[in-house]
């Protein structure tokens, strides 16, 4: 059942789930006492009926502007704090004893807590969306534009598909209306992506992408491999100065959903790969960075991005996460 109170206090002492939480916490207390949980505005929701409400009231705005206990049996209310920080006011109006009111009340402390942190990370991880979806390389338009124009009358109806193929992924790069999609939205535009590239490098860039159909399906977070696609291509291929291939794959392990992304470029030292994934990279590396944190938050901490490479070895990354999380969809 404090599970289920820490569920209810998700959105804190404001939210819909309030007067539920109360009337778990009045089925902990294990008494007819009437429990109310109030926000910093003082307003108070209510589980059972108490008998001096009035009085409840002002014994509230006492504890707002002190932040200690007031009033005894059987009449009390407690200041909930959350870090040290006033969140609001707990009060039973009955007799209920001074250990299990301590006890409710850290219950509700810790549930506060949680909401608090899992909301902080949401807002992160949503933070960290704008900014990838903000991350459009100026050099990449450029020269996929420069090279749809040069097209235009040698081979006018190349042109007319690649400027839709840009099109096409200027809108799914910029697409604010959602936080997830499919692995099946996600490859095709990492390969609209690559079918730019491949006209701007020409012979230089070969590309292999490969997803097995049973995964096509599944959910994962929106923007999760083209970042990891265009650092292949950037920094991967394109400083190497002959041909290379990029190599993308999903498939399904286990319960496991696995996406890898090989480039045979330049690779790096280990040791800045593992800056990167610490955040602790340079400005052309956030993009790794974020996705790797986004899908710490999404799934937990001991999912996110490995990276293994070697200098002149070329890079390998590789996303493993579940086939099914609660809460993903499109």
């Amino acid at each position: 059942m404090a599970r289920r109170v820490a569920g209810d206090l998700k959105d804190g002492l404001s939210g819909p789930r309030v007067p539920a939480a109360a009337r778990d916490l009045r089925r902990l207390l294990g008494t007819e006492a009437a429990v109310g949980l109030g926000d910093l505005s003082g307003r108070l929701q209510w589980a059972g009926h108490p008998a001096a409400e009035t009085t409840a009231v002002a014994l509230v705005d006492e504890v707002l502007h002190t932040e200690t206990r007031r009033g005894k049996p059987p009449l009390t209310a407690v200041p909930l704090h959350v870090h040290t920080e006033l969140a609001g006011v707990l009060v039973v109006a009955g007799p209920v004893g001074t250990a299990a009111l301590r006890e409710v009340t850290g219950w509700v402390e810790d549930a506060l807590e949680r909401g608090r942190l899992e909301s902080s990370a949401e807002q992160a991880a949503q933070a960290e969306l704008r900014a990838l979806r903000a991350q459009i390389s100026p050099h990449f338009v450029y020269n996929a534009l420069t090279v749809i124009a040069a097209l235009v009358r040698s081979d006018p109806d190349r042109a007319r598909e690649l400027m839709l193929d840009f099109a096409d992924h200027a809108r799914y790069s910029l697409a604010g209306h959602t936080e997830y999609t499919t692995v099946a939205d996600e490859f095709h535009a990492i390969e609209t992506y690559l079918t730019l590239q491949r006209a701007m490098l020409g012979d230089r860039l070969r590309i292999q992408v490969r997803v097995a159909p049973e995964v096509l399906a599944v959910a994962i977070p929106h923007l999760v491999l083209q970042p990891l696609v265009e650092n292949a291509v950037r920094h991967g291929i394109e400083p190497h100065g002959k041909a290379g291939l990029v190599q993308v794959r999903g498939e399904a392990e286990g319960t496991d959903l696995v996406i890898s992304v090989d480039d045979d470029g330049v690779g790096m030292d280990p040791a800045t790969a593992e800056a990167i994934l610490a955040g602790r990279g340079d400005d052309n590396s956030v993009g790794l960075t974020n996705v790797d944190r986004r899908l710490r938050t999404v799934y937990g901490p001991w999912f996110g991005l490995v990276v293994e490479t070697a200098e002149d070895a070329g890079t390998r990354v590789v996303v493993r996460v579940p086939l099914f999380q609660p809460g993903v969809m499109p």
